[in-house]
């Protein structure tokens, strides 16, 4: 078995709470070695040990609290769409507060700790602010934009290739990592309003995702109660911050990050045999006991050590020499796990700390709502009821779950269910969580100008609308004048120009915004039409006539019973066969349609494909990927692009 050799756990990052840094040593190998993988376990052993010696003596930071946070953003062109400038971006940043992500097209900014309290979160939002500036001023000069959402919604399967993925051999390896494991190419298949179903060859699907994520240091006595507590209120959090409908063109899930990222890398099999298998990306199946340690040992016992890396220290070693150990092989095994809300041991300042990560806030749509989404959790978990202490004599674990995978389906639509009573999502917020929040953020002596300024957008998203909601009513609207390829740039375009503004997204305006944007599409797959009629080369001729002036289509593919194209049936060639009464009741598709069909890719220039249509005189072009029909574009789609 091959044993990958990584610096930092990979796609994530472990953030110190005592200042921000890079992604580490990017120099990674593999190897063969078992000598390699069997050292690698006997330092995660030890490393539980040693997490055990320093709860039992005390040594873990107590008597201050820490928050911290990592932004990702998207980096787009002028025409809205993905631009591969991340690496010359980063280069003229020059600053460890930014860092690489899996594509060229995302960034990510790790903000240095701070102490919860005061005015901790308008410092935090204006270090953003500075930074995301920062990194605005540099990408112009790239010709380059930045943008804040969960999921861009102009990423198409042609910028999801290996040609987008960031030119590091990590990321190649974790790729054929993850792809060994699981014996297969991945599958996606999400089911919202539209349904998404694909093979795909990397994991680079996974790019897709741009997430907000929220770090809460904890005391070591307290880990496991606020654990299940951050687990308890996860339904609820996810269901008020959704901003990720869209995925392809296709409405999905309010928060399709959760389906797609769990899908994107999961390395289980498919099998005849009716088995239990763990996700790594994993939301959990019951709540956490005993201690940090004992939770630990638990991700251990249940999950294969997929990632290795070479350690020259030994932690119990470094115990014994009074020096504080980082753990390296437990943050390496830790960090492939994918856990939503995700438990983290780091050290600061020569002292060891413990802290919760919260990881399925995704980014944006503004930076305002990105803080009143922080403000809300942190106040949250700092108030927890007493009631709550004991979360398995308070709440059953599957009521949580089953909560948060109908907030990430349905959103602020949702209804939960919370102390025995089912409650609409605004509803359990407003009445139930916020006061929890202000009496959180007031124990922490948060000034209040801050927490009644961050909370009350919480508050107005929860009467008004989420961003979400937002995205499905502005692309809709689009939708009754613009192709999916036009609302999609439009809708980009429309975030682009609100989210520097200043004003959160339940009051940005969704009858607006008319602009002329066709002429940012330059390939088929930008214009060509998905939602297809088509027959089977058996079916009847008669009925495959009728369909075609039902529906008013001038060309009708022709498919085999494998799903392939093998052939075109167009209004001129039933018109002939109509006229010389040729066509008989009996006649099947095969005997009527033309075999010869000249396609199209997704990747052809618009202008090439007008200028083929017209040296071969054609009036439509069905669009194939690997043989199989894709797309159909006519002459009728392309005359406004046509500058001859």
């Amino acid at each position: 078995m091959a044993l990958i050799i990584l610096q930092d756990s990979l796609p994530f990052i472990f953030v110190s709470l005592t200042q921000p840094q890079p992604m580490g040593d990017h120099s990674i190998r593999t190897t063969t070695d078992e000598e390699v993988h069997t050292s690698f376990v006997k330092h995660l052993l030890d490393d539980i040990k040693a997490l055990e010696i320093m709860l039992e003596k005390g040594m873990i930071e107590s008597g201050i609290t820490r928050i911290g946070a990592e932004q990702e953003f998207c980096l787009i062109n002028e025409n809205w769409r993905p631009a591969k400038t991340s690496e010359q971006i980063l280069k003229a940043l020059d600053d460890p507060h930014f860092t690489t992500e899996i594509a060229q097209y995302n960034l990510e900014i790790n903000l240095d700790p701070l102490e919860l309290t005061g005015n901790c979160f308008s410092v935090a939002e204006q270090k953003l602010r500075e930074l995301l500036n920062k990194a605005l001023d540099v990408a112009k000069e790239y010709d380059t934009y930045i943008l804040l959402t969960g999921i861009l919604p102009t990423i198409a399967k042609s910028e999801l290739v290996f040609d987008y993925m960031t030119p590091n051999p990590r990321y190649w390896v974790l790729n054929e990592m993850m792809k060994k494991h699981r014996g297969d190419d991945f599958q996606l298949r999400i089911r919202g309003i539209d349904e998404l179903s694909i093979m795909h060859d990397s994991v680079l699907f996974e790019a897709c995702n741009t997430s907000f994520q929220m770090h809460l240091q904890t005391e070591a006595e307290d880990f496991i109660p606020s654990y299940n507590w951050a687990q308890a209120i996860s339904g609820p959090v996810m269901g008020i911050s959704s901003n990720s409908p869209l995925l392809l063109g296709r409405e999905l899930w309010s928060e399709t990050r959760i389906a797609l990222f769990q899908q994107s890398i999961d390395t289980r099999t498919s099998s005849y045999a009716l088995k239990d298998q763990q996700a790594r990306v994993t939301f959990g199946d019951s709540w956490a006991f005993g201690t940090a340690a004992d939770f630990f040992k638990n991700e251990i016992s249940r999950y294969q050590v997929l990632f290795s890396k070479e350690i020259e220290s030994n932690s119990i070693d470094e115990l014994d020499a009074g020096k504080i150990p980082k753990l390296q092989a437990l943050n390496t095994h830790n960090g492939s796990i994918y856990r939503w809300n995700r438990p983290c041991y780091g050290v600061g300042n020569g002292k060891p700390h413990l802290r919760i990560e919260n990881r399925y806030i995704p980014s944006g749509p503004t930076i305002l709502d990105e803080m009143a989404n922080f403000a809300f959790w942190i106040g949250l978990m700092m108030g927890r009821p007493k009631a709550f202490d004991d979360m398995g004599s308070a709440m059953d674990f599957r009521d949580a779950k089953s909560n948060f995978i109908k907030a990430a389906r349905t959103g602020k639509e949702s209804v939960l269910l919370w102390q025995d009573r089912f409650m609409s999502v605004r509803e359990l917020v407003t009445r139930e969580l916020l006061p929890i929040a202000h009496t959180g953020l007031g124990k922490m002596n948060i000034d209040k100008e801050d927490k009644d300024r961050l909370l009350n957008v919480i508050e107005e998203r929860a009467a008004k609308i989420t961003g979400a909601q937002w995205t499905i009513r502005k692309y809709r609207n689009l939708r009754k004048t613009k192709q999916r390829d036009d609302a999609l740039l439009a809708l980009t375009q429309s975030m682009y120009n609100h989210q520097f503004v200043g004003n959160p997204v339940h009051e940005w305006p969704i009858e607006e915004d008319s602009s002329h944007i066709h002429d940012s599409a330059h390939l088929i797959c930008h214009v060509m039409s998905t939602q297809l009629f088509t027959v089977n080369e058996n079916d009847l001729a008669d009925l495959a006539i009728n369909i075609m002036k039902w529906q008013n289509i001038h060309h009708l593919p022709v498919e085999n019973d494998s799903g392939d194209l093998c052939g075109l049936l167009t209004l001129t060639h039933v018109d002939r066969f109509e006229k010389s009464n040729a066509l008989t009741e009996n006649m099947k598709v095969v005997d009527i349609m033309t075999n010869q069909v000249e396609t199209t890719t997704l990747e052809t220039p618009i202008q090439e494909a007008i200028s083929f249509m017209k040296e071969r005189e054609i009036g439509c072009l069905p669009v194939t990927q690997d043989e199989h029909l894709v797309g159909i574009v006519t002459i009728a789609d392309l005359i406004k692009f046509d500058h001859d």
